[in-house]
């Protein structure tokens, strides 16, 4: 059974993020599960410190930009829209280069808040980061929609 509320593809969501951070780091969706969401992001130039391994800060946002996602999808957008609300994120590993995927998964899906695990992993399948990432649910049509692109 589907945590879904609608359908959207992962090519829905990478052609929203047009002219955003996200299509700047690279991010795009590349699995939609009926009970999570996958993304990945490639250790390189845009997502990585001077030291040459990945930004905490980069995971976090891949971590924030999936978990938002899946909150979108889980949510009736004609009447809810979610907002970020609190992230923690724990590194783990560094990862030099390659990709790193984040799978967020629902740990819960409330009526006014949602809560999401984000595992991020690199090209081994070894955990680099652990993430969960609150969101807010508004009740407030959402500003986006897939059908027609950002708002």
């Amino acid at each position: 059974m589907s945590i879904w509320h609608s359908h959207a593809s992962g090519a829905d969501l990478n052609a929203m993020a047009s002219g955003t951070l996200i299509e700047t780091l690279g991010i795009e969706v590349v699995e939609l599960r009926d009970d999570a969401l996958v993304a990945r992001m490639p250790v390189d130039h845009r997502t990585v410190q001077p030291a040459g391994v990945l930004h905490g800060g980069a995971s976090v946002a891949l971590a924030e930009t999936i978990a938002s996602w899946a909150g979108y999808l889980a949510v009736d957008r004609e009447r809810f829209h979610v907002v970020g609300q609190e992230i923690n994120a724990n590194h783990i590993r560094p990862v030099f280069s390659g990709w790193v995927t984040a799978t967020a998964t629902p740990a819960a899906i409330g009526r006014r808040s949602q809560v999401w695990e984000i595992r991020i992993v690199d090209d081994a399948g070894k955990l680099a980061c652990i993430s969960r990432c609150t969101l807010a649910v508004i009740e407030q049509r959402s500003t986006y929609s897939t059908a027609e692109g950002r708002a």
